[in-house]
């Protein structure tokens, strides 16, 4: 069985080395492992194999690359008013929301302000930001700042609030009384 085993790695590599090469009619070369009428066989230097050297990889990421600038950003950001669970007393549900990052923004870099999870505008570069005719009720607010493709490079941690509106419907006024006129 070792024997027939050699044998048939040995022919293998025979034929292996084995090219031919010949010219049809119409003026093609034409390269075979078979022989064919006219052909030539053709002598290959021992160095013909094609060798791949590939670089150790350390760790494999499906993240994407990232640019030196956000290298180099890396963002704290945070809420600085209003304050976690503060209630804010406005009948038109109009208020200012201020945050504060750190380091200052790079070019291409900005923030926006989501109330329970929506955005709240187009993004900026200020820290301030002029909310105006919100619902009344509890809110989540969260600052986040991205990229201009939209990608989020940091986030502030989320807080509640809580807009606090007076009665929206009002008493009614007592219609005016018909008084009577003696005649």
């Amino acid at each position: 069985m070792r024997v027939l085993l050699m044998l048939l790695c040995l022919l293998s590599v025979t034929a292996q080395a084995t090219v031919y090469k010949w010219i049809d009619k119409d003026g093609n070369i034409h390269f075979s492992d078979q022989p064919h009428a006219n052909a030539q066989q053709v002598k290959l230097p021992d160095n013909t194999g094609n060798q791949v050297t590939m670089t150790p990889v350390n760790a494999i990421s499906n993240e994407e690359p990232t640019t030196s600038a956000e290298q180099k950003a890396l963002y704290q950001v945070s809420i600085v008013s209003p304050h976690h669970e503060a209630t804010i007393r406005d009948n038109a549900g109009d208020f200012t929301v201020t945050g504060n990052v750190q380091p200052e923004l790079a070019s291409g870099h900005y923030l926006q302000l989501f109330i329970d999870g929506v955005a709240t505008s187009d993004a900026q570069a200020s820290p301030v930001f002029q909310l105006k005719n919100i619902d009344r009720g509890e809110h989540k607010l969260q600052l986040k700042v991205e990229q201009q493709n939209g990608k989020v490079l940091a986030s502030s941690s989320e807080i509640t609030i809580f807009l606090h509106q007076a009665g929206l419907i009002k008493p009614a006024i007592p219609a005016p009384s018909a008084k009577r006129v003696n005649g």
